[in-house]
């Protein structure tokens, strides 16, 4: 309970921790990892591990949090032949986000983003642009900005080095074309990048 004081709203710390007590969770927080927030596993003996990363602000770690054990949740309910992300798992979610969904756990500007997100949940916060870029909103400050807010033919970096020139806008998401190879890729407009130079 001391540890997630550190990295939770104070409110939603009391709930969280009988949550994770009440399913024998071991938590574990981890250093940042590129490709995910946070991880489910069963364990042998019967207990379960979720990892979280440690750099997320307290409402993304407390979404992430609840989204890994809404995965043990229904694997436990309805079995281990559930698809991770299918409606089993989404009307868990759902119904574990609903008490932390009120003025007291999450700030007023958020709670419209997050009520529109649980209508029907994504596999990853990330992939809603809206509630992303809402989310961000609180993270310490950085030199990276969002693909959408550069122009057309600008160019970034992104976190594995590699240069891209951003094009134009598709229905939802941007063409860029990548600087040393010339081949074409589609990148979701909440992609936080360093812009490398503005034409």
């Amino acid at each position: 309970m001391n540890v997630l004081e550190k990295y939770l709203p104070v409110v939603a710390v009391s709930p969280l921790t009988a949550l994770l007590e009440e399913h024998h969770v071991h938590l574990k927080i981890v250093n940042e990892r590129r490709t995910r927030h946070g991880d489910y596993r069963p364990l042998p003996d019967g207990s379960h591990k979720i990892t979280i990363n440690s750099n997320l602000n307290p409402y993304r770690f407390l979404i992430t949090l609840v989204h890994e054990i809404a995965h043990l949740v229904a694997f436990k309910k309805y079995g281990y032949r559930i698809k991770p992300h299918g409606i089993e798992w989404k009307q868990t979610f759902q119904k574990l986000m609903l008490p932390f969904l009120r003025p007291e756990v999450f700030p007023m500007d958020l709670l419209p983003v997050l009520a529109r997100h649980f209508r029907n949940p994504y596999a990853s916060s990330d992939t809603d642009a809206a509630m992303s870029v809402a989310l961000k909103s609180y993270d310490p400050p950085t030199d990276k900005i969002y693909i959408f807010e550069m122009n057309t033919g600008d160019y970034f970096l992104t976190k594995d080095g590699r240069r891209f020139q951003r094009g134009k806008k598709l229905r939802k998401r941007y063409e860029c074309m990548e600087v040393d190879t010339g081949r074409m890729y589609v990148f979701q407009p909440n992609v936080h990048v360093q812009l490398w130079k503005s034409l």
